[in-house]
């Protein structure tokens, strides 16, 4: 965290072990309350950061590689304390519960009290993009959202979740109404990819809430 001339920015972190982080990382240097954007795949550049990403990509890889780098345990430790985004494969990394995995199941980071059902469209040929309204946090004009094997939260587990957003019509399978993003007080996921859209309203949110964060303490 920095202050200029009574300004705040702060540094972020986008987790670079796997997955769409070059996207969030050209997008988040765009805005100006972020002094820098890096590419995490070490303790120390995660140990440097005011606040996290975890990617799209494939959770169950993710997590592998996580583990080999020994980065499973900081990370834990990380969303404890800092402000982290999940977005898709991120949000199942994220999510205390998760449904469908392989064979074996799959190591999770946790931190976020929500089950996700992965891969709940099916497989890429399944991907599709929709207008989601976000009113409370983007403002009124609806955002295109871009689903890609994405994971929907099925249940919440604590009362402080807050859901953001739902899908507004059926899916396939799904039914509308079910829940594609959520926020627990410095925690944050969505289902779908932000990065992948020219639309930085929810990594402008995303920073506000770190910023908050820290604000409070």
């Amino acid at each position: 965290m920095t202050q200029t001339d009574g300004k705040t920015t702060l540094k972020l972190g986008v987790l670079a072990l796997q997955g769409a982080f070059l996207e969030h990382i050209n997008m988040l240097k765009n805005l100006p309350t972020v002094s820098d954007a890096i590419p995490v795949r070490t303790v120390e550049q995660l140990q440097s950061v005011d606040a996290l990403i975890i990617p799209g990509g494939e959770s169950t890889a993710m997590a592998l590689i996580a583990e080999r780098c020994q980065l499973l345990e900081p990370l834990r430790e990380f969303v404890k304390q800092k402000p982290t985004w999940g977005t898709c494969a991120g949000m199942i990394m994220l999510s205390n519960e998760a449904t469908g995995a392989k064979k074996g199941g799959q190591q999770l980071i946790g931190g976020l009290s929500i089950r996700v059902n992965r891969n709940q469209f099916g497989t890429q040929k399944e991907s599709f993009d929709t207008f989601l309204h976000m009113p409370e946090i983007v403002g009124n004009e609806p955002f295109h959202a871009v689903f890609i094997r994405a994971p929907v939260i099925t249940d919440l587990l604590a009362e402080d979740v807050k859901v953001v957003a739902r899908l507004e019509h059926k899916v396939g399978q799904t039914n509308a109404e079910t829940i594609v993003a959520v926020r627990q007080g410095h925690l944050f996921a969505t289902a779908f990819h932000p990065e992948l859209t020219h639309d930085s309203r929810l990594h402008s949110y995303f920073v506000n809430v770190a910023l908050d964060h820290y604000k409070s303490q």
